[in-house]
């Protein structure tokens, strides 16, 4: 077994520089001496917890350690511009509740009307082409029949006058006398060939233009209204969607936006109530925080000054109850933590005075250390009618861990460590000397406590 790293070389030391010691039975005790501090079993935190505002302006802070009862304010801090917040918030969540339930309107009334404004759009636009389609295919033709239907008919009505109005010559030229009867009816039937003769014209006319003009024309309303709707239609189906969804992301929009300004309000209505914080009940008043056993204030003392900015989320002071108990908390090190125990007794004197003892006994020692090393131990102590005790006061704590009435005790600086375990220089009878073997037990800063190897009235040699 490698034990190099535990072993501690016997040095030769010369009689003249070492000292006899003759061993004998008698009281032993190892105390501890601790530094506590009085606070309160237990504490109520008080911070500043807000959701909105990262920090308060201190308006008044009650002093430090003052006694106060139930409903005492505490701390107050500048309210200044929130109550006009609030109640700008509130009118700005009234204006977006009714645009939000506009909002909502207009959706529920693009949602049915948008799939009918579709349905309208390409119906137009297949009617355009149909009518387009009919033109070229059908009508347009039947157009230029009718023109000229219309035309060769309008020519046959003059010839038909023409021809009655040749055979009244031939019949009244037969005749020597031309009665007025016959000249009406000439004048009749000739007025009849010129008219017959200028609807001929202005049918030509007509029918010149329709051919040339007119249905071109027609041809080419139709063609660019089909291609209108088509393309009205092609739009309108990106279009129509496009400003629906628009109106459901507005409506998303302005719904997310009143959740948070609801959100804000009720956040903001939660922060109104730290502006002015009052003790729950009867108590003192600390600043800082006292937490397991520990008052802390460094970092809180900056600022718990007037129009000091106290941060959200963090204690800032204390309110001991008039009914909380007080105990004593100190920071053991580690060789005192694995000596005392729970229920171990002890005495404490408030520093600076040379008063009463207080009886203490440890309730509770921390079963790791802390950051600085130091294990936390609490002391109940029984008070004394005559001491009143205040949190945050100094107490110095002395506690017996171990007592023998007969113990055999050799300085610690006697013993060594080597391979065996813990050993001594003892003194024979024939005056030569041996390194021994002992059993070790409680020690003190100078003495330890030898359990076994050793007897009253062995002589040890102490360098």
């Amino acid at each position: 077994m490698k034990i190099s790293a535990l072993y501690f070389p016997l040095l030769s030391i010369p009689l003249a520089s070492a000292a006899e010691l003759t061993l004998e039975a008698k009281p032993f005790s190892v105390s501890h001496s601790l530094k506590a501090i009085a606070l309160p079993e237990s504490a109520i935190p008080l911070k500043l917890d807000t959701k909105s505002l990262p920090a308060l302006e201190i308006v008044s802070l009650v002093d430090q350690g003052t006694k106060v009862k139930k409903g005492d304010p505490l701390a107050v801090f500048k309210s200044e511009g929130i109550d006009q917040k609030l109640a700008d918030l509130k009118q700005a969540i009234a204006a977006g509740e009714l645009s939000l339930a506009q909002a909502e309107l207009d959706l529920a009334t693009s949602e049915k009307t948008t799939p009918e404004q579709l349905k309208r759009i390409e119906q137009q636009a297949k009617v355009a082409a149909e009518e387009l389609e009919h033109f070229t295919k059908t009508r347009r033709e039947a157009e230029v029949q009718t023109a000229d239907y219309g035309l060769k008919r309008q020519r046959q009505l003059l010839a038909s006058y023409e021809e009655e109005l040749k055979q009244l010559l031939k019949m009244y030229e037969a005749d020597d006398i031309t009665e007025d009867t016959e000249e009406i009816i000439l004048k009749k039937q000739k007025d009849n060939v010129a008219y017959a003769a200028f609807l001929v014209e202005m049918e030509i006319l007509d029918h010149k233009r329709k051919i040339s003009v007119s249905l071109p024309r027609e041809e080419l309303a139709l063609t660019e209204k089909r291609d209108d709707s088509a393309l009205q239609s092609s739009k309108a189906k990106q279009d129509l969607p496009r400003a629906l969804e628009l109106k459901k992301i507005e409506f998303a929009k302005l719904k997310t936006s009143l959740e948070r300004q609801k959100k804000e309000l009720a956040d903001l209505q939660h922060d109104r109530n730290f502006f002015e914080i009052k003790a729950s009940e009867d108590g003192w008043f600390y600043h800082g925080s006292i937490e397991n056993g520990t008052w802390t204030t460094a970092e809180m003392l900056k600022v718990l000054t007037p129009r000091g900015a106290v941060p959200a989320g963090k204690v800032f002071a204390s309110l001991v109850p008039a009914r909380a108990k007080l105990l004593l908390h100190a920071s053991a090190s580690q060789a005192d933590a694995v000596a005392l125990q729970p229920q171990t007794k002890g005495f404490a004197t408030l520093t600076g005075s040379d008063g009463a003892l207080i009886p203490v006994s440890v309730s509770k020692i921390s079963p790791v250390p802390g950051t600085d090393g130091t294990y936390r131990t609490s002391l109940a102590a029984e008070w004394p009618e005559s001491i009143t005790p205040v949190s945050g006061q100094t107490y110095e704590v002395k506690i017996i861990s171990h007592e023998n009435e007969k113990a055999i005790t050799v300085p610690t600086k006697a013993l060594e460590l080597d391979s065996k375990g813990w050993s001594i220089q003892v003194k024979l009878a024939d005056g030569k000397t041996e390194r021994r073997t002992v059993m070790r037990g409680k020690s003190s800063a100078e003495n330890a406590e030898i359990t076994g190897g050793l007897k009253a009235g062995d002589i040890v040699i102490v360098p």
